[in-house]
């Protein structure tokens, strides 16, 4: 009975962390995840892992900020910057909110085209409307919009466990990929950073600080370090869930592809064609159900960040219809000149790294304030391992654009 009523205690603050994990498992995640698993199977599953160490930490510190102060990121971003710099980071942010629906909204859309063989211009523009639909349901409240977003996440994370079993994956093997953990030459250190680089997504650390601004904040600070505690469980399990599924990716990849010798696996449609003659029809349609789950909710989740991204550098407000019109423009644009769109998505990935260090030095800044914060300011750990942290991502993103790029 006790834990019956604890979890009821607990249920109310549930959500923001899930919504923020979605960027976590986005199609961008697929591209990368299924090339690192079919080039080197296991061996880079620990760099996911370690990743997902970094995921936590990075969006505890975001729903602090929110939580403790009643604002978020972005706001506090126009307080104390100049005008200018203002401004600059809110250009570089919308870049990044594009970039990031871009590989979302393609995601989706050829996740449609796998699944019932649609043309990808005709699966763009049923992705416009779901999300348009989706988007619709936030008019009766964030919570409804946090349910449909969570049932997508545990569509995907129940797809990928039964992927799990189907592929058999060799355990053994997984184990020994820990230990030591290694890197597989310059095409492994590649992939590396492109699993660990753009893991951490700069408006998943906005949307995130924004959706605990006003969350049942109580008044004294004992009680918003005890809704601190409940906003680190669902962190937690929803970074846990996002970590299970970028792993089952890799260990999918590398039990179907690597260990039957299709190492070149680097795009959605030859994942998607190749599964079927290896694992059965079940598995192709799973890996294409999971896909479009993942475009559908990111992009919708990604509407919503370049929202609050908006208003809170520059303090002006666009119906959330017209903004969705706005950023599927380039996706549909792309569409239609038939590029391919799993390289789309790694170059939007890169993009990415771009808005990042600003990103993450401006939530370490804050929530190290002891005046802004109070109680709840980062402690000297917590410091150290974010300024870690912030190093290690933003060489990771300078060595992948270096890479891209050359």
């Amino acid at each position: 009975m006790a834990s019956k009523g604890s979890l009821r205690r607990l249920l109310p603050f549930l959500g923001p962390a899930f919504i923020a994990s979605v960027a976590y498992i986005d199609p961008g995640n697929y591209a990368t995840n299924i090339q690192a698993g079919s080039e080197f199977g296991y061996t880079l599953l620990w760099v996911i892992f370690a990743s997902n160490l970094i995921a936590i930490l990075v969006q505890a510190l975001s729903a602090k900020l929110g939580i403790a102060t009643g604002r978020n990121l972005a706001q506090h971003c126009r307080a104390a910057y100049p005008r200018w710099v203002s401004y600059i980071l809110w250009v570089m942010m919308e870049i990044v909110a594009m970039a990031t629906d871009l590989a979302e909204f393609l995601g989706a859309a050829v996740g449609l085209q796998l699944l019932f063989g649609l043309p990808l211009w005709m699966g763009g523009l049923l992705t416009a409307a779901a999300t348009f639909l989706i988007l619709a349901v936030e008019r009766f409240g964030f919570r409804p919009l946090e349910a449909v977003i969570t049932g997508f996440v545990a569509v995907v994370a129940l797809s990928y466990l039964v992927e799990t079993f189907l592929d058999r994956p060799d355990w053994a093997a997984m184990g020994a990929s820990f230990l030591p953990p290694r890197i597989p030459g310059a095409e492994g250190a590649l992939l590396a950073a492109g699993i660990l680089g753009a893991t951490v997504m700069p408006h998943a650390i906005f949307l995130h600080s924004a959706l605990t601004q006003n969350r049942l904040r109580p008044a004294d600070e004992a009680g918003l370090k005890r809704l601190f505690r409940f906003e680190m469980v669902d962190v937690l399990v929803a970074m846990g869930v996002a970590s299970f599924v970028n792993a089952a990716m890799l260990v999918m990849a590398a039990a179907a592809f690597h260990s039957h010798g299709f190492t070149g696996v680097a795009t959605l449609e030859q994942a998607y064609v190749t599964l079927e003659p290896l694992l059965g029809k079940a598995s192709s349609v799973i890996f294409g159900i999971s896909l479009l789950a993942s475009g559908l909710s990111s992009s919708t989740v990604g509407t919503s960040a370049g929202q609050i991204i908006m208003e809170g550098f520059i303090d002006r407000h666009i119906p959330v219809w017209l903004r969705r019109l706005i950023t599927v423009l380039p996706s549909l644009i792309i569409i239609f000149l038939g590029l391919e769109p799993t390289r789309v998505l790694v170059i939007s990935q890169v993009l990415l790294s771009f808005g990042l260090p600003a990103t993450i030095y401006s939530l370490l800044r804050f929530t190290a304030d002891k005046k802004l914060m109070g109680g709840l300011a980062n402690t000297r750990l917590s410091n150290i391992l974010l300024g870690v942290a912030t190093v290690l991502v933003t060489v990771l993103n300078l060595f992948l654009i270096v890479k891209s790029v050359f």
